[in-house]
């Protein structure tokens, strides 16, 4: 996991507080159509503050949540401790601790594009069931949606980390085809996220190439922010159109 630890040091709260979770009929199909049951045990790796393991658990998996940044392992057991069936576990993509044989389903919400796919492809197949998959899950803006293409416009002004959403991956990106070696598939669920201010400007806040208070430039980044904000707001509340889609398969070798 690339430089995890440091970059998303001190944005576990605003994570916690402008991240999504995933498209719902996303949750529905992977339990009625994609094995996933009640008695699943799943391995969450880069699993952040916990959103998509709090969306498992509330189906009754039981989740080994696999974090290499100390704060946003935290966030997650705290947020999760409700649920008996949680395991946070201080890993990596390439070592997670887990048992050999161990989990029936792997998934990674948001993270793949940080992982050396070489090595979590080798840590996959040693800690999944036989015939275990693997989902590689994101939530994607729609870049039909005006606000996302001012938005992008506004990172990559002030912010110089900035490299594309979601880590510059494209769909079917050869670094996804390298780790199924070709074979995979794909679904995708509407999934539009709604904002307050507040909530609009943790989201912001929350990515790895935001600026911080700390850095350069970050008061006229958050007035942008603010600008952005009310001009696609109605009524105090902000629509940012997006899907929730899903690579999976077995890893390849």
């Amino acid at each position: 996991m690339t430089d995890t630890r440091k970059k998303f040091d001190g944005r576990a709260e605003e994570y916690e507080k402008g991240r999504p979770e995933y498209a719902e009929a996303f949750m529905e199909a992977l339990f009625r159509n994609y094995g996933f049951s009640s008695t699943a045990t799943v391995a969450d790796i880069g699993s952040g503050t916990g959103k998509f393991a709090g969306q498992l658990l509330k189906h009754g998996c039981v989740v080994y949540g696999v974090e290499p940044n100390d704060e946003m392992r935290q966030k997650a057991a705290e947020g999760l401790s409700e649920y008996n069936g949680f395991h946070s576990v201080n890993g990596t993509e390439a070592q997670t601790g887990l048992l050999d044989q161990s989990v029936d389903f792997v998934t990674t919400a948001q993270a793949f594009h940080w992982f050396d796919v070489r090595m979590f492809q080798k840590e996959c197949r040693r800690i999944l069931k036989p015939d275990g998959q693997v989902f590689l899950i994101w939530n994607v803006r729609d870049m039909n949606d005006a606000l996302n293409r001012d938005a992008y416009e506004v990172y990559r002004q002030f912010c110089p980390e900035f490299h594309g959403f979601s880590g510059g991956m494209k769909k079917d990106d050869i670094r996804i085809q390298e780790f199924f070696s070709g074979r995979y598939q794909y679904v995708e669920y509407e999934n539009p996220l709604f904002y307050t201010e507040q909530t609009f400007i943790s989201r912001s806040l929350s990515s790895s190439y935001s600026l911080t208070e700390k850095d350069a430039g970050y008061a006229e980044y958050l007035k942008a922010l603010q600008s952005l904000f009310h001009k696609y707001e109605k009524s105090g509340m902000l629509t940012m159109g997006n899907h929730t889609v899903s690579y999976f398969g077995i890893p390849g070798k």
